[in-house]
């Protein structure tokens, strides 16, 4: 499910509070773990609980970029973020995914996260703080750079950062 500011009560069934963001308009979904959903103005994505217990167990991000604060106690859930051309799941705590037509970026702020690609039979990569790995359709091997502070900073803007 998409969650436009006015859908409060479908961020509550996965176990999240949605509140206004100040600054750039932008949706937070507070949830009951401590995990934390920032997602850009205009972002299309979807909560995903597979379990049916309440909590997220992944988004599924079709367009625009989102940043995840995913505190311990979310991490050994296995957290995830599902776009067309990438999973990144969590093995840290703060990181951004930004889906711009046939590119997935991720770029982690702290903790490590792993991306692969959703097809193929790429290997996948480890990030860790201040590195990034971008995500196009095909076959090739997945690059992780140190994001410059300039790309960094001008992502992480968008997110209120």
């Amino acid at each position: 499910m998409h969650f436009p500011l006015s859908e409060t009560a479908l961020a509550q069934g996965v176990g999240c509070v949605l509140q206004a963001a100040s600054g750039p308009q932008r949706q937070i979904l507070r949830c009951h773990d401590g995990l934390t959903i920032e997602a850009e103005a205009g972002a299309a994505y979807e909560i995903v609980d597979r379990n049916r217990d309440a909590q997220p167990d992944a988004v599924n991000l079709q367009g625009r970029a989102i940043f995840v604060d995913a505190p311990a106690r979310s991490v050994g859930r296995g957290f995830q973020i599902m776009t067309p051309q990438a999973i990144a799941a969590v093995r840290g705590t703060q990181w951004a995914v930004d889906v711009s037509g046939t590119r997935t970026s991720v770029f982690v702020v702290t903790g490590r996260v792993a991306v692969r690609r959703v097809s193929g039979n790429t290997r996948g990569v480890s990030l860790g703080p201040g590195e990034g790995v971008d995500v196009e359709a095909g076959t090739s091997s997945l690059v992780v750079r140190r994001w410059p502070a300039a790309r960094a900073a001008a992502l992480l803007a968008r997110l209120g950062r």
